[in-house]
C-alpha cells in the first residue's frame, strides 16, 4: 500500500494544477523562473560591478602611489633594501594623518618575497611567502585583493582588520623594467560603503526590470486567459443552446410523427364516413333510380310513364344534391396563388355570408410567400374556429388576428362567448379541433384552445416559416 501512496499524491497535485487558471499557472511557473533569473542576473551583475569598482579603485590608488614611491625607490634597481634617506622620506610622507588614515600600511617587495621597505620596521629585510598579488605585479600588472589575515607578515604585525591590498609595479626610469612591487593597504570603509550602494542600486535595477517584464507578461497572459474564459463561456452557452434546440427538435419530431399518424387515422376515418355517406345516400338514390328506369320501360300508359319519370327525376335530384353537399365540404377554393390576407378575407367573407354575422379582422401585411400546406392549414383553422364561434357563441365578438414575428406565423380566432343557435344552416363538414391540432403539429407548429374567464374562447395556431419559404 505504501508504494501506491506517491502516485496518489502526484495525481492530487496534477488535479490541483489542472484546475488552476492560466494566470495562476503563469504566476507560479513564471514567478519562479523570473525569480531565479533575477537572482542569477543580480549576482552576476553585482559581482562584475563590484570587481570593476575595486579595479578602478586600485588603478587610481596605483597612480597615486606611483607618483611618489617610484622616485624614491629607484635605488632598488641595485639595492635589496631601500637606503635610509629614501626610507626617511617615505616615512615622513606616509605618517601624515590624512594619508595614514586611508593607507595605514605600505610595503615594497623585491622578487623572492624580500621586504625592501615597510612602515613596520621589524619586517624590513625579512623574506615571506610571496603573495599572489606580488607574483602578478612582478609581471607588470596592477593587482588588488582583500588582505589574507592568515599570512605570516600580517600575523607578525597583529593585523585583524580587513584591508584592500593593492600591488603596484615599481619600474626603473630608463629601462622600464620592474625592479620592485609596492603593496599599499587601503582602508575598505569607504569602499565597502560604495560597494553597498552599488550592489543596492544593481539589485534595485534588476528587480525593477524583472518586475516590469513580469507585469508585462502577466498582462498579456491575463488578457489571453480572460479571452479564453470568455470564449469557453460562450461555447458552453452555445452547447447548452444546441442541446436545448436538439431536445426541442426531438420533441417536435416526435409530436410531428404522432400528429402525422393521427392525421392518417383521421383521414382514413373521414374517408370511411364519406364512403358511408355516399353509399347510404346518393348510391341508394341512384340505385332506386336504376330500378325506376325499368318501371318506365314497363309503363303501359303515358300517365304511368310520367309518374315513373317524375319519381326517377326526384331520386336523381336528391342524389345530385347529396353529392354536391358532400363535395362542398371536401373541396377548397383556389388559394395556392393567393397571399395570406386574401385567404383570410375569403374565409371570413364566406362565413359572414353564410351566417349573417360580423367578423373583425386584424391581419398584418405579410409579403413572404407561404407553402400551400400552411395556407390550407390556416384556411381550415379559420373555418373551424369561426364555425365554433358561431355555433357556441352565436358569432358574438368574432375576431381574427394574424401576424408574422421572428419567422413565426400566428393566427388567432377569438369570440366573446354567448349562446349560439342549436343548428347551423348548411354547416361545413370538418375534422374538428382534434384534427386541426394534428394538422398543425404535423407542420411542426403549436395549436392551442383557451377558454377565457369571461366565457370567450381563443383558438390559436403558430408555425415557424422556414427561410426558403421567406425567401420565396
Amino acid at each position: 500500500m505504501s508504494e501506491l501512496a506517491p502516485p496518489a499524491r502526484v495525481g492530487r497535485k496534477t488535479t490541483i494544477w489542472a484546475t488552476m487558471s492560466l494566470t495562476r499557472q503563469f504566476v507560479l511557473t513564471g514567478g519562479v523562473i523570473m525569480l531565479v533569473a533575477m537572482l542569477a542576473a543580480g549576482l552576476f551583475i553585482a559581482e562584475i560591478a563590484s570587481r570593476t569598482t575595486i579595479e578602478n579603485t586600485a588603478s587610481s590608488t596605483a597612480l597615486l602611489m606611483d607618483s611618489f614611491v617610484s622616485p624614491l625607490a629607484h635605488a632598488l634597481a641595485t639595492e635589496d633594501i631601500l637606503p635610509p634617506e629614501e626610507r626617511d622620506e617615505l616615512n615622513e610622507l606616509l605618517n601624515a594623518d590624512h594619508f595614514k588614515q586611508r593607507f595605514p600600511y605600505l610595503e615594497i617587495w623585491k622578487e623572492g618575497g624580500l621586504v625592501a621597505y615597510s612602515t613596520t620596521e621589524n619586517l624590513i629585510g625579512r623574506r615571506f611567502t610571496p603573495p599572489d598579488g606580488l607574483i602578478v605585479a612582478l609581471r607588470g600588472e596592477i593587482s588588488a585583493q582583500y588582505a589574507n589575515l592568515d599570512a605570516r607578515e600580517h600575523l607578525d604585525r597583529g593585523i585583524d582588520t580587513k584591508y584592500l591590498e593593492i600591488y603596484v609595479p615599481v619600474r626603473e626610469h630608463y629601462s622600464g623594467r620592474v625592479i620592485a612591487v609596492a603593496e599599499i593597504h587601503e582602508s575598505t570603509q569607504q569602499l565597502e560603503h560604495e560597494l553597498w550602494w552599488l550592489r543596492f542600486k544593481t539589485w534595485l535595477a534588476v528587480a525593477g526590470a524583472t518586475s516590469i517584464i513580469m507585469i508585462g507578461l502577466f498582462g498579456i497572459v491575463y488578457r489571453g486567459n480572460q479571452l479564453i474564459l470568455s470564449q469557453q463561456h460562450q461555447l458552453r452557452g452555445r452547447l447548452i443552446e444546441i442541446e436545448q434546440a436538439s431536445q426541442h427538435n426531438r420533441l417536435l419530431k416526435e409530436r410531428s410523427q404522432r400528429a402525422s399518424g393521427r392525421v392518417a387515422e383521421l383521414t382514413e376515418n373521414y374517408l370511411r364516413r364519406i364512403g358511408a355517406d355516399l353509399h347510404d345516400g346518393p348510391a341508394q338514390l341512384i340505385g332506386f333510380a336504376a330500378l325506376s328506369v325499368e318501371h318506365v320501360r314497363r309503363a303501359r300508359t303515358n300517365a304511368q310513364r310520367e309518374e315513373e319519370l317524375a319519381s326517377l327525376e326526384a331520386a336523381l335530384s336528391d342524389a345530385l344534391r347529396d353529392i354536391r353537399t358532400t363535395s362542398k365540404g371536401l373541396m377548397l377554393p383556389e388559394i395556392e396563388d393567393l397571399p395570406l390576407a386574401a385567404v383570410v378575407k375569403q374565409v371570413v367573407t364566406n362565413h359572414e355570408r353564410r351566417t349573417g354575422t360580423k367578423v373583425t379582422v386584424h391581419c398584418d401585411e405579410i409579403s413572404h410567400p407561404l407553402t400551400h400546406a400552411i395556407k390550407i392549414c390556416v384556411y381550415r383553422v379559420l373555418q373551424e374556429g369561426l364555425n365554433n364561434a358561431f355555433r357556441h357563441a352565436g358569432g358574438n365578438g368574432q375576431r381574427v388576428t394574424c401576424k408574422l414575428e421572428d419567422s413565426v406565423l400566428s393566427v388567432v380566432v377569438q369570440d366573446e362567448g354567448g349562446d349560439g343557435p342549436i343548428e347551423l344552416a348548411n354547416p361545413d363538414s370538418g375534422l374538428g379541433l382534434v384534427g386541426l391540432r394534428d394538422r398543425v403539429e404535423s407542420l411542426g407548429g403549436i395549436f392551442r384552445v383557451t377558454h377565457l374567464t369571461d366565457g370567450g374562447t381563443t383558438v390559436e395556431m403558430s408555425v415557424v416559416i422556414a427561410d426558403e419559404e421567406q425567401d420565396g
